[in-house]
């Protein structure tokens, strides 16, 4: 098969339940970046994998990523989801409510990632997705690192970034922050990272 007609495959392969596909749907009629179909399963699959029971997420979006952590998480379990965009929340808070999911399973928190991230606990939780600032990535890194428990993972998305990663030659400020960011996670000697080619690429770290 072709490159286009694989990555056709694995995004069909994904499948989605109604409330992720209209939370999608709201992402894309307001021009709101969401998690690729094949990415979000991959969420729930970590997730499941951990047994997490508490996470951080930063960029709640329309809750499409959101959706997919609570798929995979303990049903006791808790997201804390962080996003400067209140409107972007409430979307979640109704996406997630569709899908039955109860108020006390998710804690949205309006803010800017590098205010409210330092307020949460050391080593506390489970999964730490980050898909937010582009520019910000490397201080959500460090934060994320704090955050996690041992054994704990850390999702960045967008870590190849529209092929832009891979390309030496391109010097955008996003570009070249998300880079550094990868090679940072891949030198630490306490983290296990791969890098997945699902969406826009998810760089993984076990700690």
């Amino acid at each position: 098969m072709t490159n286009q007609n694989t990555e056709q495959f694995i995004s069909g392969f994904a499948v989605e339940p109604d409330a992720a596909r209209q939370a999608r749907e709201r992402a894309e009629q307001g021009d709101i970046p969401a998690l690729a179909p094949a990415a979000a399963s991959t969420l729930t699959v970590l997730a499941r994998a951990v047994g997490a029971k508490a996470v951080v997420e930063v960029g709640t979006g329309t809750g499409v990523s959101g959706l997919a952590l609570l798929a995979g998480m303990d049903p006791e379990g808790v997201l804390t989801s962080v996003d400067i965009e209140h409107e972007h929340q409430a979307l979640a808070r109704t996406a997630f409510t569709k899908f039955g999911v109860p108020g006390r399973r998710f804690r949205l928190i309006a803010g800017a990632a590098l205010e409210v991230l330092p307020k949460l606990t050391d080593e506390a939780y489970d999964i730490v997705f980050i898909d937010g600032d582009k520019l910000e990535y490397g201080e959500c890194v460090e934060e994320a690192l704090r955050l996690l428990r041992p054994g704990g993972v850390l999702v960045l998305n967008d870590a190849l970034w529209q092929g832009k990663v891979a390309d030496d030659t391109n010097e955008e400020d996003e570009t070249i922050v998300i880079r550094e960011a990868l090679y940072a996670l891949q030198e630490r000697e306490d983290l296990a990272t791969t890098l997945l080619p699902v969406g826009d690429g998810l760089l993984v770290a076990v700690r």
